[in-house]
């Protein structure tokens, strides 16, 4: 194997591992929560609208950090897309923010 692919599916993997969203701001993941999402999913992550997930009991987030991405992105069910709203890294720090709210 060249060493060029080994590289390229290291940094493959990394990005689709959960937690990579460790190099991601919290604190601007709080502030973009708390502005877009906190309406439906609670302040402290406690579904307030029927259907939506509870982070606090840690709903959707045994999944990694892309396919949050993608969900968020995309939107689900009553919970709009964010697609061109908000750019990849914001959604990577509401990621690595919902990640603190399980307890």
């Amino acid at each position: 194997m060249s060493a060029k692919l080994v590289i390229a599916t290291a940094l493959l993997g990394a990005a689709l591992a959960p937690g990579i969203a460790g190099a991601a701001d919290i604190g601007a993941g709080q502030a973009i929560y708390n502005m877009h999402c906190a309406a439906c999913h609670g302040v402290r992550g406690e579904s307030v609208i029927p259907d939506a997930p509870n982070f606090a009991r840690g709903d959707r987030l045994m999944q990694p950090d892309m396919g949050l991405m993608m969900t968020i992105k995309a939107g689900k069910s009553t919970m709009p897309s964010f697609n061109g709203i908000l750019r990849d890294q914001q959604i990577l720090d509401v990621v690595a923010y919902l990640r603190t709210l399980r307890r």
